[in-house]
This record gives C-alpha cells, sequence and structure tokens, in this order.
C-alpha cells in the first residue's frame, strides 16, 4: 500500500471518529450543569483567603463604595438605586456578609475580583451594606 493511502486512510478515521464524538456537527458543547447540588455556604471561618473577615464593616461607607466601585452598573439594590441586570439581583438574593466578602475578594463567574482595587476595609463594609441593605 502506497504511503498517501495509509495517511488519507488514517485521517479519514481520524475525521470519522470526531464526528462520531460530536467535535465536527458545527455546535458548541459546554460542561454546564442542568441542576444544583448541594447549597452555598453561609458562613466562612478561615479568614486566610479573606482578610476582610476579620474586619468589622461600615455599613455607610460600603454604601459609597458600592455606588463609586461599579456596582450599581451590574446589580439590583434598591437601598442604593442600582437597577444592573448584569449580576445578581442583590435584594432577591440577600447574600450573607461572608459570600459578598468571597466575591468581591475573589471574583466568579462574570464577577471580577476587586481584590487589587478595594481595601479589605473597604471590601468589609460592602459587604456589611449589602448584607444589611439587601431585599429591604
Amino acid at each position: 500500500m502506497r504511503r498517501s493511502s495509509v495517511v488519507g486512510l488514517v485521517l479519514l478515521a481520524l475525521a470519522l471518529g470526531l464526528l462520531g464524538a460530536g467535535c465536527l456537527d458545527g455546535t458548541e458543547t459546554t460542561a454546564t450543569a442542568d441542576t444544583v447540588v448541594g447549597t452555598l455556604p453561609t458562613t466562612t471561618t478561615d479568614t486566610g483567603d479573606l482578610p476582610a473577615l476579620a474586619l468589622k464593616g461600615d455599613p455607610t461607607a460600603g454604601k459609597a463604595v458600592f455606588t463609586s466601585a461599579g456596582c450599581v452598573g451590574c446589580h439590583t439594590l434598591a437601598d442604593a438605586g442600582a437597577t444592573g441586570t448584569v449580576g445578581p439581583n442583590l435584594d432577591e438574593a440577600k447574600p450573607p456578609k461572608e459570600l459578598v466578602i468571597d466575591r468581591v475578594t475573589n471574583g466568579k463567574g462574570g464577577m471580577p475580583s476587586f481584590k487589587g482595587q478595594l481595601s479589605d476595609a473597604q471590601i468589609q463594609a460592602v459587604a456589611t451594606y449589602v448584607s444589611e441593605n439587601a431585599g429591604k
């Protein structure tokens, strides 16, 4: 058998394998769950990754951070007059302070990390503000 025939057969077998695996059918697949199993944590005791947990937050200062750091552009929070629709509606979610600290510090999904932009005190303040005013 000629070498070009062997190469052709190998390429054909590879293409058929990819087609059979769904890689060449023109659709994009993602590994997203249809249902979520479990619950979100409501408390965090380890402050190693979240130094803002060790601080006491000032909700008045937190409102100023919320309105000036761009939170209003993505989130809905009635107390701040925010009607953003990109991120979660905080009035509906009513996140606990620890979860807000984690998301503001580390980000997740479309939420960016503010670790390098906000101080630990600002993160604690905005988390205190959100957790005390969401859903009011």
